[in-house]
């Protein structure tokens, strides 16, 4: 995607989350949701249904397990690790407070084992272990957790630790740990299926996912659990009912019961009162946009991924499009330079608004052709 394109999606997206929720809530009025800060997030179109105090800091727990996943994730991806590869386990990892898998120093584990004793037991010793394999410390490790929080757009998020466990300075908000779980979601599809696995059983113990909706919901195949004093009960629930997914961020809830019940209930929410709706598929044009100077008169525009909307049940047919396009458009125009936007309204409330580019190239017209058009843009 164009650099220009990203700088737009990046200030639409951030203009328009503060905005969703309010509209959102006052079309469809949210449940009451019990815990000190709650987000509720389409993935495929990437807009908040519902949301309070989203964008509050907090410790995020054991939900910072996340982003240790994603590293080792990409890490995977890259090749620069393997699943069947050793791993030492150091005497940090070893002593590791909390929840733990009970890795030894003496006995052998392998990258593949770390990550179910990560993700199913949420054991601190396993990310630890795995912190170190990727950047020889845990400190090391979170740098490169900020770093890739920086370039995901986590604007309101910082790690001190692969783990979770409190620490100054270590925070996050719903609003950026549901943009992280829909990165995980979109950029690791195969490997999300471990979120669901219910129970892992390493150095003969066995221990069940702490995420209680993946024995209550069939629709919920993920994703994290977390707690500490200071963060409360935490849960991140991904749900999914045909080819539409909902991820719910509980963040504070008053206990583990709790937190799994309001996860519920935004999910519910989420599915029985909106729908999902495509707009526009991907590289098909949706305008014809008038280019000067070109050896071609006009450009096809569209879009770079398909285009979706969450909209309350029914309300598809009062959307209101406005489509704004750069004026005079000049030659050379490249495939995926920005050209417009389009925006999304619903009664007057904003819903979405999607960068427009062009779809193919169109290169300069010779001197003579580039002349005459220079004389008509004086009369336009």
């Amino acid at each position: 995607m164009p650099p220009a394109v990203r700088l737009l999606r990046a200030v639409a997206v951030a203009w328009l989350f503060a905005l969703q929720g309010l509209a959102f809530a006052q079309l469809v009025p949210p449940p009451v949701i019990a815990a000190q800060a709650y987000l509720l997030l389409d993935v495929a179109s990437g807009q908040v249904i519902a949301a309070e105090n989203g964008d509050e800091r907090r410790e995020p727990a054991s939900l910072t397990k996340l982003m240790t996943a994603y590293l080792v994730f990409a890490a995977l991806r890259d090749k620069s690790i393997t699943p069947s590869q050793q791993v030492p386990v150091s005497t940090a990892a070893w002593h590791a407070e909390g929840a733990r898998m009970f890795v030894e120093p003496r006995k052998a584990v392998t990258v593949d084992e770390l990550l179910r004793g990560m993700i199913v037991q949420s054991g601190n010793d396993a990310s630890i272990a795995l912190a170190e394999l990727l950047a020889g410390s845990e400190a090391a490790f979170a740098e490169k957790m900020n770093a890739e929080a920086s370039r995901l757009g986590l604007g309101n998020t910082h790690f001190e630790n692969a783990t979770g466990l409190s620490q100054p300075g270590h925070y996050s908000t719903a609003r950026d740990l549901g943009r992280l779980s829909a990165a995980l979601v979109r950029d690791f599809p195969e490997e999300y299926k471990l979120y669901s696995l219910r129970e892992y059983r390493y150095n003969n113990i066995s221990q069940s996912n702490r995420n209680r909706l993946l024995w209550i919901d069939p629709h919920v195949d993920g994703m994290k659990t977390g707690h500490t004093e200071a963060a409360g009960w935490c849960l991140i629930a991904s749900a999914k009912r045909g080819d539409r997914r909902l991820l719910a961020v509980v963040l504070g809830a008053a206990s583990d019961s709790a937190r799994a019940a309001e996860a519920q209930k935004l999910l519910n929410y989420g599915f029985q009162a909106f729908d999902l709706v495509q707009l526009y598929p991907s590289e098909k044009p949706v305008s014809s946009l008038r280019v000067w100077k070109g050896e071609a008169k006009d450009v096809a525009a569209g879009f770079v991924a398909g285009k979706y909307v969450t909209l309350p049940k029914g309300a598809a047919e009062k959307l209101q499009l406005t489509m704004t396009a750069t004026e005079p458009l000049l030659a050379p125009v490249t495939k995926g330079q920005l050209v417009g936007s389009v925006k999304i309204s619903l009664e007057g409330n904003p819903v979405a608004e999607f960068p427009l580019v062009a779809l193919a190239d169109v290169s300069q017209a010779n001197v003579l052709g580039r002349a005459w058009d220079t004389v008509r843009l004086w009369f336009r």
